[in-house]
């Protein structure tokens, strides 16, 4: 219900219009088109009596400071403003941290038993993580961008890319990713030909980011000392992405690339190659065969850099497709994918830098 219907319209008073009160009386004067303007009864502000003398000064603006509204019975008086500066809040991270910390202890774990125990059980644990990669990275891009990059011949090449790694090296795994490529192609051919070139280009994008750069964790695999090389391969990287945290949540204040993600800062990154220099010089003079410790902290500097780089690439991805997490499969940790952005391009990094420094077996 608008004003107008209450009574005369702002600034005419209680009176009515000026064009009302000119109105000449008589029959030329028509009561129905009067009675939508009415004017209200003017009503006399006549003091109760049954209010004493209190309640009259705080209707008048009195104690209370409020016109014509009474106090209330269980109000309290306002306590004055301190002046005392408000203590800084403590910094929180942005994911439930128990959740995370006993979500990769239990994969640490798993991936620890596999290692040392069956080298093919470790393999298949590779495959798996990867199908599931592939799965929730496609599932991502048709959803946020229409993009249908077939998943059937991508997951089974994927795992052969894997297999084929592990038994025939380089030469096996680039035999697999050609023949997984050819696939997508001809797979993609069994639908309607509009957006063709698009879905068969992700489809190869997918291929190479997450099943190609993880055969070369089963190429580690495949020497003498193994289960080493790949325990020092996933120790570097965690190692890294820790020290990147802590120093980063602690006296992170220079971002590193806003505008990809703004949580990274210089401060981290220092962090991290600190971090890993030292855990690289340890696990090269304690766990590879006829490895050194120099060449541990240059291992710790390169995966410092393609971990950093790799994170930083799949926020590119996240931010293009306009979501946080590629996936919600681990909790406090997002998806299989959110767990691979950094593992996967410092996997070939760490692969070359131990053939040239202590060989291929």
């Amino acid at each position: 219900m608008n004003d107008s219907s209450w009574g005369a319209p702002q600034g005419a008073g209680y009176g009515g219009t000026p064009e009302m009160r000119a109105a000449p009386a008589g029959p030329a004067y028509d009561v129905h088109d009067a009675q939508h303007t009415r004017p209200m009864p003017i009503v006399p502000d006549v003091p109760d009596a049954g209010r004493d003398a209190d309640d009259r000064d705080d209707r008048n603006g009195g104690a209370s400071g409020r016109r014509g509204v009474p106090p209330y019975r269980d109000e309290k008086p306002q306590e004055p403003m301190s002046t005392a500066p408000t203590p800084p809040q403590k910094k929180r991270a942005g994911r439930d941290l128990r959740a995370a910390i006993g979500v990769g202890v239990g994969l640490g774990a798993v991936i620890v038993a596999s290692l040392f125990i069956v080298k093919a059980v470790f393999i298949g644990v590779i495959a798996i993580a990867v199908v599931v990669g592939l799965w929730e990275l496609t599932s991502r891009l048709q959803e946020r961008k229409g993009i249908k990059a077939p998943l059937v011949p991508l997951a089974i090449g994927g795992a052969a890319m894997i297999v084929a790694g592990y038994v025939r090296g380089a030469e096996g795994a680039w035999v697999a990713m050609a023949l997984t490529a050819l696939a997508v192609l001809v797979w993609r051919m069994t639908e309607p030909p509009e957006g063709y070139l698009r879905d068969v280009t992700a489809g190869v994008f997918a291929a190479f980011y997450v099943p190609f750069l993880a055969t070369f964790v089963a190429m580690l695999l495949s020497a003498d000392d193994g289960p080493q090389r790949v325990l020092t391969f996933l120790l570097l990287t965690v190692v890294s992405d820790t020290g990147a945290y802590a120093v980063g949540w602690r006296f992170g204040k220079h971002k590193l690339a806003p505008r990809i993600s703004p949580g990274k800062t210089r401060e981290g990154l220092f962090g991290a190659v600190a971090f890993a220099m030292v855990a690289g010089a340890l696990c090269m003079q304690f766990l590879i065969d006829d490895g050194t410790w120099w060449q541990g902290l240059l291992l710790g500097l390169a995966v410092a850099a393609s971990a950093t780089l790799g994170d930083l690439g799949e926020s590119m991805i996240k931010r293009d497709l306009g979501i946080k997490d590629m996936g919600t499969l681990l909790p406090g940790h997002g998806g299989i994918m959110d767990r691979l952005d950094s593992l996967l391009p410092t996997a070939p990094v760490v692969w070359l830098l131990l053939v040239l420094f202590v060989g291929s077996s």
